[in-house]
């Protein structure tokens, strides 16, 4: 039986946590993974479709894959090949030993290797669970999937489907395997994270999931993935600030600062809306790390509405800026919207905005310096310093010296200099 195995991941948190617990699955068939660069017998493509480029990275690996590993079975699956248009163009390579599995087919993989998914089939459609994080020094735990916001210029929804919540009690129970593990951090993750709860029976909210975590007898602490500006309630903000477990940090995805732009997007806040709920949050969590995407060159994106966004941030000066170029992708209802700005004109304001975004995280970090932080070290070495280096609860990379038997583990930090690129430390007895 050809028993080797390679996973490669585009994408998100969520596609992350499932490719590791694709690995699992082969794990449990008596498949061996490698990943020191050997020829695999079988190779899974874990895909994204968020972008244009994404998709056409997900096309040219496959192929690479096909050219490289003529005896090798590729499995193709993730939210890619969702897409019929982009099934016929994986079909189109006329590769005998290619295998396309949807997002649904994904615990099935390994009985489809070994050809007896049909008789499996009942058996094998289950929930996509993990043990372990392999290369990681954070695992991500999956409580949610599926969106069922409608947001112009997203092909999410189409591919992954409406909003569903894990059982909580399956979620309890991961986390309590990663933390026997040794994890020091677990990172709740979904496609809509704050969208948690509702749809179960009775209904419960994200806040309520995390107070259960937080009663897991154990030294780790929690740490929230994007959430949406909706989802963030007065009840969350009091737990974050009153907990001992859960980061001070949250990643709210604002997108643009105009509010023309805005309705376009068909988000649901205005700017005046996010501005508001950032300043509630920072006088109730004052030192709290608040990082954002923005959008860059979205449909009918004026010179004003790109002031306005300027304005925005500057207003909002988050700790971090994910800074990225509006795609267009089919099916969704932007797709076919006109007035585009031009390749440069979204370029220069890319520029324009990756230079305030510096320039914040600097002033953010600067904020601590004489101040100790406890900090879960990563396990490798930075590669410029070659020194340990980890994130703080509120999301500052620390380079600092110490033995790296510590990898792995929360140590308390003293923040001594802060310059455009690093925060060094010193680590405390």
């Amino acid at each position: 039986m050809a028993n080797t195995f390679q996973i490669l991941t585009f994408g998100c948190k969520v596609n992350q946590y499932e490719s590791q617990a694709i690995s699992e699955l082969f794990l449990r068939e008596g498949f061996r993974q490698i990943d020191n660069g050997l020829s695999a017998d079988i190779y899974v493509l874990n895909t994204c479709t968020v972008t244009q480029k994404t998709d056409e990275e997900c096309l040219r690996l496959t192929r690479q894959l096909i050219r490289r590993n003529p005896q090798s079975k590729i499995i193709v699956t993730g939210c890619f090949i969702q897409d019929d248009r982009n099934i016929e163009k994986v079909k189109n390579l006329s590769w005998s030993n290619l295998i396309i599995a949807k997002n649904s087919e994904k615990s099935r993989l390994p009985h489809i290797v070994l050809g007896k998914d049909e008789q499996s089939r009942a058996s094998c459609e289950r929930d996509l669970y993990i043990s372990d994080f392999f290369n990681h020094s954070r695992a991500f735990l999956k409580i949610q999937d599926g969106c069922s916001n409608s947001c112009s210029y997203c092909k999410i929804p189409l591919v992954r489907g409406a909003s569903r919540s894990r059982d909580p009690g399956l979620i309890l129970d991961e986390a309590k395997r990663l933390i026997d593990k040794g994890f020091k951090e677990i990172v709740l993750c979904g496609i809509c994270l704050g969208a948690f709860g509702k749809d179960l029976i009775p209904k419960i909210e994200l806040t309520d999931l995390i107070e259960d975590l937080e009663n897991i007898n154990a030294d780790f602490r929690i740490r929230l993935s994007s959430i949406e500006a909706t989802d963030v309630t007065p009840r969350l903000i009091e737990k974050m600030g009153s907990s001992k477990k859960i980061c001070r940090h949250l990643h709210i995805p604002f997108q643009s600062g105009d509010d023309k732009t805005l309705s376009l997007m068909n988000r649901k806040l205005k700017s005046d809306d996010y501005k508001r709920l950032i300043e509630f949050i920072r006088k109730k969590i004052p030192d709290i790390a608040i990082t954002s995407d923005i959008m860059v060159g979205f449909t009918g994106e004026e010179k004003e509405s790109f002031q306005n966004t300027l304005n925005f941030v500057n207003q909002i000066s988050p700790s971090r800026l994910h800074i990225f170029p509006y795609s267009p992708r089919p099916g969704t209802a932007s797709f076919s919207f006109p007035n585009r700005p031009t390749e440069k004109v979204v370029k220069e304001r890319m520029g324009t905005l990756s230079l305030l975004a510096r320039e914040f995280s600097y002033n953010y970090r600067k904020i601590f310096i004489n101040k100790t932080v406890r900090v879960l070290v990563e396990s490798r070495l930075d590669k410029k310093t070659g020194q340990l280096s980890g994130y703080s609860d509120n999301y500052i990379r620390v380079v600092f010296k110490a033995k790296f038997e510590l990898k792995n583990c929360l140590v308390p930090v003293r923040i001594e200099d802060v310059t455009i690129d690093y925060t060094k430390g010193q680590m405390q007895a």
